[in-house]
């Protein structure tokens, strides 16, 4: 080979390793979504229902959604099941098989849905690419468990498959965040809460196995000993 065009090839090489590189590194730097919780598309494939929506508002997309009372930390859960349950509309939940609501405060803060193996997108891949559209969300959805799940600012789209049916969960992950947080201080509190019996002006611990015999018509609960203690109560000898 010529002297000159081995000196050119030379000259080229780092140039091409360089941009080699630049393009790996493209590749490997996932795209990132910024979306909010209340920018999320409406899909169609959503049926309506979006992170957000109070209880009435679902309940309006169909009278045989029922809801219970919200449990100590505000949170009430509901499921439906139109490709069981006779009396939905299948035209209206085409494909779905079953349905969860989770809300807090009464707004719906995880909606889960899954689909039917004759939904229109059965194999994982294809239906993450789709929904992606679908919602108008764009990032990576990296493995996750048994899915494939992608975070955006303040929630999350998490992708499986389940008895052969693709399924979607949006979740609003503050309010994860919230209710969390609720059930550690409610832990905290049992931990250090103490109860009295008003019979001997005495007190139990919640570490002490003897509080199980005070009745609970001469049982008074304080937050801590030293609210009892301030109250006139003395430490149980049981709890010694």
């Amino acid at each position: 080979m010529p002297k000159h065009l081995t000196s050119n090839i030379e000259s080229f090489t780092p140039l091409i390793l360089v941009a080699l590189c630049l393009c790996a590194t493209a590749r490997a730097q996932p795209a990132t979504c910024s979306l909010k919780p209340d920018q999320l598309k409406e899909a169609p494939e959503l049926f309506g229902f979006h992170l957000g929506m109070t209880l009435d508002q679902v309940k309006a997309r169909s009278s045989l959604i029922k809801f219970g009372l919200a449990d100590k930390f505000g949170v009430v859960k509901t499921t439906i099941n139109p490709h069981y349950e006779p009396r939905f509309d299948k035209a209206a939940f085409a494909d779905v098989r079953t349905i969860s609501f989770d809300f807090l405060d009464s707004q719906l803060v995880t909606l889960w849905i899954g689909y039917e193996e004759t939904f229109k997108w059965p194999k994982l891949d294809e239906f993450v690419a789709n929904m992606s559209k679908s919602l108008d969300v764009s990032g990576d959805w990296p493995a996750k468990g048994n899915g494939q799940q992608l975070t955006c600012d303040g929630f999350s789209l998490f992708a499986s498959i389940i008895a052969r049916g693709p399924s979607l969960r949006v979740m609003d992950e503050v309010a994860q965040n919230v209710i969390a947080e609720r059930r550690e201080k409610a832990q905290e509190s049992a931990e250090t809460e103490v109860i009295g019996d008003n019979r001997t002006l005495t007190y139990y611990p919640a570490d002490c196995a003897a509080k199980g015999d005070v009745p609970v018509g001469s049982r008074t609960t304080f937050k801590n000993k030293d609210e009892a203690e301030s109250a006139g109560y003395k430490l149980a000898k049981a709890c010694n």
